[in-house]
């Protein structure tokens, strides 16, 4: 179990998840446009080969083709929207975990972190969408060659003239499908990572630096073994041109499983899996980080 003899703060949670998300989308980004153009790249006619073999070709395509700015093409609508929304992530938990202790000293079992977890993925999807949808639309015309949009702003602005709120908020459904499970999954690991690499007779709070990393780069891989399938179809559902898909994600997966496979559902698995492990330990390091200046500055909080 953990140790929670500390009372819960949503409001230091609130806070201190912001800068964790920070510290996330900078370290994550690069490999995040290499997982969204493999997941959306269309499939490669007979007799040719695929636009991009695998994670480190497409890596190195953008890099040659676009330089370092290709890397972080988009990286704009996650911080504006990331930042937040990491911030509305942790302060989910830090409510869920304080909405099931009947005394602030009350130590949470594992199902209930994981329950907590899932409703941080709730909270955090009104905020995700919007942001993931014009990510991963600049993300990809990048790869298809035409210049639709010179940036997050103007993205935001062409699909909301063009589609309205609804179109802003396309992938709603995967997204929840997505981030309520898989940040179940998150939390949860983390929490009992933490446990077992606290050494005894110490407290959770005095974990060391590197097992921190552990911990948190372990529960970001994970949280995405869970989320990659629904992840795949959300790529793929944003980025389709309107009424592609009239009933939504089923035609997203019948169309990618007869066309391509049941494994196709794990489209991006490789950058996916080297993204998480340092993206999701930059964010609970940053996490920690900012929870630990937090408490010593407003203990009361």
């Amino acid at each position: 179990m953990t140790d929670q003899a500390k009372a819960v703060s949503p409001l230091k949670n609130l806070l201190a998840g912001g800068f964790g998300g920070m510290c996330l989308v900078f370290v994550g980004h690069p490999l995040d446009t290499v997982k969204v153009r493999l997941q959306t790249q269309p499939p490669s006619s007979p007799g040719q080969p695929p636009m991009y073999s695998g994670t480190f070709d497409c890596f190195q395509k953008t890099l040659m083709r676009e330089g370092l700015r290709g890397l972080y093409r988009g990286m704009a609508a996650p911080i504006i929207g990331v930042t937040p929304m990491f911030a509305v992530c942790f302060f989910g938990f830090g409510l869920g975990k304080k909405l099931q202790q009947k005394h602030p000293e009350d130590v949470l079992s594992y199902p209930q972190l994981f329950a907590a977890g899932m409703l941080s993925g709730v909270f955090t999807t009104g905020i995700m969408t919007p942001g993931e949808r014009i990510k991963c639309l600049l993300q990809i015309q990048a790869s298809s060659g035409e210049t639709k949009y010179t940036g997050a702003l103007d993205c935001a602005k062409k699909v909301y003239q063009e589609s309205g709120i609804r179109g802003i908020y396309k992938g709603t459904v995967l997204t929840l499908m997505r981030d309520v499970p898989a940040s179940g999954m998150y939390f949860m690991t983390y929490e009992w990572l933490k446990n077992i690499l606290t050494p005894e007779g110490k407290s959770v709070s005095e974990l060391s630096v590197p097992r921190i990393l552990v911990a948190g780069g372990v529960a970001g891989i994970f949280n995405w073994v869970v989320a990659i399938p629904p992840d795949v179809l959300k790529s793929r559902f944003q980025t389709a041109p309107p009424g592609k898909y009239p009933n939504g994600f089923r035609d997203v997966l019948t169309e990618l499983v007869q066309r391509e496979g049941v494994t196709s559902l794990y489209k991006g698995f490789n950058a996916v899996m080297i993204r998480a492990f340092p993206a999701n330990a930059a964010c609970f390091l940053g996490f920690e980080v900012a929870m630990k200046i937090l408490n010593w500055i407003t203990p009361n909080l």
